[in-house]
Parts: structure tokens; C-alpha cells; sequence
């Protein structure tokens, strides 16, 4: 009697089960490790915007900080002017990026018309899947962030990122 060659029901189910208790634990540890690199993206995106707002703020003093996170940037070929300052790239400008809602805005104009102050926020728009914090900064260049407990996608405003809990923490 010639006995079958190859892996038994039992042998096979074990070793899926095997595979299935390596993935439970590698899935959660994959979910944080890509939350950790979005937020990471976003407080690069945040400082990326910041300097950009400065940038334009000394090319066009005559504005101030642009009015809309869309006037820092412009589709190739890029002539630069107030409305279409080419700093910053068209996905970053757009308002989303790796997983993260964007906005930016220039303060209330001075009696010349020119604004004299920014803010720039971003949220998870997926919270606790594509990130958990909230990140803001206004022309003061700090960056600050909220732990987000309430796990809320709303962009920070100017009044946010001035108070608790946003003011109190600081990205270094």
C-alpha cells in the first residue's frame, strides 16, 4: 500500500490559524506605524506652509500673508504673482494630504488691506485611521497640537490654536 504524499486538513488548518495569530498582532502595530507617518507628514506639511506664508508675505508686501492656501501655489508652468505664488505643490495645496484635511488663511486685512497674520490647520479626516491629532500654527511659526479626545475632523481656527488645549502644547 503506497501511502498519499503532501499536508493533511489538520496540518493546514494549524497553519492558517498560525498565520492568523501573526496578523492579529502585526495589523494594529502596521495601523499605529502609519498614523505615526501621517502626523509626522502633517507637521512637516504645517511648517512647509508656514515658511511659504512668510515667502509670500516678503514677495508681496503690498498683500501681507495670502488670503488662501490656494494662493501659495500654481500649476506648472508656475509664474509666480500674488495670486499664484508657486511655494508650495499643487497635492499640498489642494487641502489633502496623507490622510490629513488642510486649510490656510490670512487674518483680518489692516486698514491698508494687507493681512498681517495667518493660520494654518489641519485634522485626520479619518480620525484615529489616518491620524489622531490635531495640528495649528499661526505666524508666530510655533506649532501646536491637540491629543484630539473627541476624535473630531474640524479644522482649527485662529481662536483654536490661540487657546487651550491647543496653546499649551507645542510641537518641537
Amino acid at each position: 500500500m503506497q501511502k498519499d504524499k503532501g499536508f493533511s486538513l489538520i496540518e493546514l488548518l494549524i497553519v492558517v490559524a498560525i498565520m492568523l495569530i501573526i496578523a492579529a498582532i502585526a495589523i494594529p502595530n502596521l495601523i499605529r506605524a502609519r498614523i505615526a507617518a501621517n502626523e509626522s507628514s502633517a507637521v512637516s506639511s504645517i511648517r512647509t506652509i508656514m515658511t511659504a506664508e512668510a515667502a509670500y508675505a516678503l514677495a508681496y508686501p503690498d498683500v501681507g500673508y495670502a488670503a488662501a492656501l490656494t494662493n501659495l501655489t500654481g500649476s506648472p508652468p508656475c509664474n509666480p504673482s500674488s495670486v499664484t505664488a508657486c511655494l508650495v505643490d499643487t497635492v499640498l495645496a489642494s487641502g489633502t494630504k496623507a490622510g490629513y484635511n488642510f486649510v490656510a488663511t490670512g487674518g483680518t486685512p489692516s486698514a491698508l488691506g494687507v493681512n498681517t497674520s495667518f493660520v494654518v490647520g489641519t485634522a485626520p479626516y479619518a480620525p484615529n485611521v489616518s491620524g489622531v491629532r490635531r495640528f495649528c500654527g499661526l505666524n508666530d511659526n510655533v506649532i501646536h497640537f491637540d491629543l484630539n479626545p473627541g476624535l473630531v475632523s474640524t479644522l482649527p481656527t485662529a481662536a483654536d490654536c490661540s487657546n487651550p488645549p491647543f496653546a499649551a502644547q507645542i510641537v518641537q
